[in-house]
């Protein structure tokens, strides 16, 4: 046994020697350093970063190199190295309505208080391949950032000032904002632990199960408030000085989903809201969470629980792409001693299924009976 140990050991090593080889690829070519993977590549950093829950681009780019572009395992990567970090302490929570905003769009409201900026999207391209790209015929000349300065207000405070949305809520006294990287999930979740599992949830699961919200599998019918992309400070308590610090600032990608609903016996009808709040630039994953944040609130409105995307423990159980690359890959890690039981069994049974039905045992079958 120790001589297998010791040949699996280095047929391991030689396994990571080969993956380090086959990740460098061609050496005639360059090697991608981090700087591209952020720059070249940044949508890619930013769904690692933002599902990896650790804002540091450079950190991400290092585990989608070292990962040579899957994104899931990347993300693994850089989950597993953020539970070697020491924690300092929680900051305030971000003040999204003070956004240094670089692209922002209503699809309710077409002159938007504060104006529409569409800033870099995909959203009107033809999806055609772009052979310039083959080569190195980038623009030279980078164009000028426009990014506001001024806080815009949100389509919901419009809504609100008509009293046609439901408004924010207060939480109760004492409530402790949930740490799911902490605490254990147990069902049902507040509303602060639910939004935490989304945000870093896989990016094509929540995609599904908020496509399958507007296919019919859950009461919504939703309108694209408000998405907003930018910059936000983050501020941190210092108790030897009394009040906050500022220590840096965050891309964040905001949605704001409304919903409409026709009222109960306690509350009007108005619009309801569903939200979506992720790392960088990432409005996708924002407008998912948002639709798959409302589904889940069905049942704070007294709606029927009828679809997927509306049963929490379904959803999050079943969303963290690292819990279920673990759950599905170990498949193919040795199972020897386990099949050999159930292969056993299944002789057994076999065997037992076929006296009952009077078919005589083969040579093989007899052999492996009387071993």
């Amino acid at each position: 046994m120790y001589v297998a140990v010791k040949g699996g050991e280095a047929a391991i090593d030689n396994a990571h020697r080969l993956l380090a080889d086959k990740r460098r690829g061609d050496r005639n070519l360059p090697a991608i350093t981090i700087d591209q993977l952020v720059e070249q590549l940044a949508l890619g950093v930013d769904r690692v970063m933002a599902e990896g829950s650790l804002y540091d681009r450079e950190l991400a780019a290092l585990a989608l190199k070292q990962a040579r572009g899957d994104m899931i395992e990347a993300i693994f990567i850089l989950r597993a190295h953020r539970t070697t970090l020491p924690r300092f302490g929680y900051s305030r929570p971000i003040d999204t309505g003070a956004m240094q905003v670089a692209r922002r769009i209503s699809a309710t409201y077409k002159d938007l208080p504060g104006g529409q900026l569409l800033g870099p999207t995909f959203d009107y391209t033809h999806r055609l391949l772009e052979p310039s790209l083959l080569g190195d015929n980038e623009p030279a000349t980078p164009i000028e950032k426009d990014v506001g300065t001024e806080p815009v207000m949100r389509v919901s405070e419009i809504l609100a000032g008509e009293s046609l949305i439901e408004e924010d809520g207060a939480l109760p006294a004492g409530h402790q904002t949930g740490d799911i990287t902490r605490t254990p999930l147990e069902f049902p979740l507040d509303r602060d632990s639910r939004l935490q599992a989304l945000a870093r949830a896989d990016e094509g699961f929540i995609l599904a199960l908020g496509y399958s919200t507007q296919r019919g599998y859950a009461r919504t019918h939703p309108f694209a408030g408000e998405i907003r992309i930018g910059e936000v400070e983050v501020e941190v308590d210092i108790p030897e000085l009394g009040f906050a610090v500022s220590v840096g600032r965050i891309q964040v990608t905001e949605c704001q989903m409304i919903n409409q609903f026709k009222g109960s016996a306690k509350q009007p009808p108005q619009f309801t809201r569903g939200y979506g709040l992720v790392f960088g630039q990432s409005e996708r994953k924002a407008m998912a969470m948002s639709l798959v944040d409302r589904a889940l609130r069905a049942a704070e409105f007294g709606e029927d629980v009828v679809a997927p995307a509306q049963d929490e423990e379904f959803v999050i159980s079943h969303s963290d792409n690292v819990q279920a690359t673990g759950f599905v890959e170990h498949l193919k890690l040795p199972h020897y001693v386990d099949f050999q039981a159930e292969l056993d069994l299944v002789r057994r049974m076999r065997r037992e299924f076929d006296r009952a039905h009077g078919k005589e045992a083969t040579d093989a079958e007899a052999r492996q009976a009387a071993e």
